[in-house]
C-alpha cells in the first residue's frame, strides 16, 4: 500500500476471497486530488476524504493495531480508543453529564448515559421489537432469541448470554458482597438485591397486583402472589408429584 503526493496515489493490493483453498489478490490504483473522495479499498468499497484517514481505515482490514497500552499490553486501531482506554488506568474522567454531573472516561460512554436521561432507545430487536439505549445490550437481548450463551463460567461451567452476567454469577464463588445496606450493614451479591431490601426501610412499596392491588416490597413477592390468583402451581415434588 503507498500514499504519495498532494494527487494521492494509492496501491492497493489485499486479500479478498478464498477460492478452493487459494487465496485470489486483487491489485488496483487509484488516483485523485486531496479534495475528492476517494474509492481507496476495493474489498469493503469505503471512501474518505483524507490521505490519513485511508491510512487509519486501512488497518482494519490489515489488523494492525499500532496503539499499545503500556500498562496492560492491549493494542488498539485508532490514537482514539487508545487515549480513552489509558483512563481506566488513571482514573481520569473528562466527560460528565451536563444533567447529573456524573463523569465518563470516554465520550460514547457519555453519549450512551445521556439515553437514561433523555429516554432514547435507537437499537430495536427485530424479532420482538424491544428497544435498547445501547447496542450491547440488544447485542445480548438477541442471544435470548437464539439460546445462543458464549459467556461460561470457570469455576462451575455454567453458561451465560453476556459478560456481565458471568461476572455478576461469579460473586457466588467469590463470597463478595460488595452492596451493603447503610441503615442495618446488611450485605448483597446484586445492586438490585440492595434496592429491593432498601425499600423495607423506607416502607416504598412499588409493586401492586393488578387484580387485588395489593403491593409488595419485591419484584419476586408480586411474581409469587400472583400464583394465588392464577392457581399456577410450577414446583412439582419428584416422589408423589404433588404440585406448589
Amino acid at each position: 500500500m503507498e500514499f504519495k503526493g498532494k494527487n494521492v496515489k494509492l496501491e492497493v493490493e489485499t486479500e479478498i476471497i478464498r477460492d478452493g483453498g487459494n487465496l485470489i489478490s486483487d491489485a488496483q490504483n487509484h488516483t485523485g486530488d486531496c479534495g475528492e473522495r476517494l474509492n481507496a479499498f476495493s474489498a469493503c468499497k469505503k471512501t474518505l476524504s483524507q490521505n490519513s484517514h485511508l491510512i487509519t481505515h486501512m488497518q482494519t482490514h490489515t489488523g494492525e493495531k499500532p496503539f499499545e497500552c503500556s500498562v496492560c499490553k492491549k493494542t488498539f486501531f485508532f490514537k482514539g480508543n487508545f487515549q480513552d482506554h489509558m483512563r481506566t488506568h488513571t482514573g481520569e474522567r473528562p466527560y460528565e453529564c451536563s444533567v447529573c454531573k456524573k463523569a465518563f472516561a470516554q465520550s460514547g460512554t457519555l453519549n450512551e448515559h445521556m439515553r437514561t436521561h433523555t429516554g432514547e432507545r435507537p437499537y430495536q430487536c427485530t424479532k420482538c421489537t424491544k428497544t435498547f439505549s445501547r447496542n450491547s445490550h440488544l447485542i445480548s437481548h438477541m442471544r435470548t432469541h437464539t439460546g445462543e450463551k458464549p459467556f461460561e463460567c470457570s469455576v462451575c461451567r455454567k453458561v451465560f448470554s453476556s459478560s456481565g452476567n458471568v461476572k455478576t454469577h461469579m460473586k457466588i464463588h467469590t463470597g463478595l458482597k460488595p452492596f451493603e445496606c447503610s441503615m442495618c450493614k446488611k450485605t448483597f451479591f446484586f445492586k438490585s438485591n440492595l434496592q429491593d431490601h432498601m425499600r423495607t426501610h423506607t416502607g416504598e412499596k412499588l409493586y401492586e397486583c393488578s387484580m387485588c392491588k395489593k403491593a409488595f416490597f419485591q419484584s419476586g413477592t408480586l411474581k409469587i402472589h400472583m400464583r394465588t390468583h392464577t392457581g399456577k402451581r410450577p414446583y412439582e415434588c419428584s416422589v408423589c408429584k404433588k404440585a406448589f
